[in-house]
């Protein structure tokens, strides 16, 4: 898998560490990344809650729909379930 373009911070407390094995760490730093940012995972783990309507959205479908909108109604919130 291609790795995207972004900026990670990795910290060691070996400071010995060899630049193949930084390599692999930031891969395996990006394929978890890759998997957390999912549209899915992510309305999965979060919920909409509306307060025009009064109501809390879990189901994943309906989430998904209001999050890629281009943007929210007023007073609607996304909330994270942990």
């Amino acid at each position: 898998m291609k790795s995207a373009k972004r900026d990670l911070l990795v910290l060691s407390k070996n400071g010995s560490t060899d630049e193949r094995e930084m390599e692999l760490e930031v891969e395996k730093l990006h394929d978890l990344l890759v998997l957390v940012e999912a549209l899915e995972n992510f309305c999965i783990a979060n919920e909409i809650i509306d307060l025009n309507k009064y109501k809390i959205i879990d189901d994943v479908n309906k989430v998904q729909k209001i999050i890629m909108k281009n943007k929210m109604k007023p007073f609607q919130f996304i909330n994270n379930k942990n």
